[in-house]
């Protein structure tokens, strides 16, 4: 029997800190690498260019759009969708090897993520396992979700596999405020797109119930000082979005 081919995608833009890693990590996993470039200016394409990657260019579509669009460009019909800052873990690539050889016995699989944040792996909180639908046949479903929070749909129930994408995502508290920023504007929009309000009950409620569940429910607790960041990262996370959210029903009054 034929092993089952995979092509990997990556949808990209400036980089060049984090590329190499993923790459290192689909290789020789991958038969086929697509690299989906929105215009980066840094070093990313000639990073990808040393390997044997297909490099292709895309104006800005979206997360969903792009990702998408990276998922057309294969030439295979499974799919391996990988984060640009994210790697394919060695027990991983063992496992997808050896799935390879089989009959593949549903349309997805799930894979759990772990983070590296403020220099460990966060084992706990909402954070881990954040299992991610990434490995798929394209014949089967699409990419769907708003600005953001996008996914591949399946209509049949997903596998799962037990080896971890290993999460490379903020640097620093900067780089996290930067993102939150940018994301709790996007969810917002999509928040209100779906005729969702703020009240003030939101703002009471829902930040202390995410710290509880993160922290004390999901035993954030037990990743020490970066496990109580990313416990009250979450909670201001929420806020910052329903904040934001009220913003755009404010506007819409005046």
């Amino acid at each position: 029997m034929p092993e089952t081919s995979i092509s990997a995608v990556l949808i990209t833009k400036n980089e060049e800190e984090k590329i190499r890693v993923a790459l290192e990590s689909l290789i020789p996993l991958a038969e086929e690498i697509v690299v989906l470039d929105s215009g980066s200016s840094d070093g990313t394409e000639a990073i990808c260019r040393e390997y044997p990657v297909t490099f292709h260019r895309q104006a800005w579509l979206g997360y969903r759009g792009q990702k998408q669009k990276a998922t057309e460009l294969a030439s295979h019909d499974w799919i391996l969708s990988l984060d640009a800052d994210e790697s394919v873990s060695r027990p991983l690539r063992v496992e997808i090897a050896a799935w390879k050889k089989e009959i593949p016995q549903a349309a997805g699989y799930l894979v759990p993520r772990k983070t590296f944040f403020m220099g460990r792996w966060i084992e706990h909180t909402s954070w881990f396992p954040d299992w991610q639908l990434r490995i798929f046949d394209r014949r089967q479903g699409s990419w769907q979700g708003g600005r953001v929070h996008e996914t591949f749909k399946i209509a049949s129930p997903a596998r799962r596999f037990k080896g971890c994408l290993e999460h490379y995502t903020y640097q620093s508290i900067s780089e996290y405020l930067t993102q939150l920023e940018s994301f709790s504007t996007l969810a917002a929009a999509d928040a209100y797109d779906r005729g969702k309000r703020a009240r003030w009950i939101h703002f009471l409620t829902l930040p202390p119930f995410v710290f509880i569940q993160n922290y004390f429910l999901q035993r954030g607790f037990q990743d020490g000082v970066p496990g109580l960041t990313v416990s009250c990262l979450s909670a201001c996370s929420v806020y910052f979005r329903y904040l934001k959210l009220y913003e755009l029903q404010q506007g819409q009054r005046q």
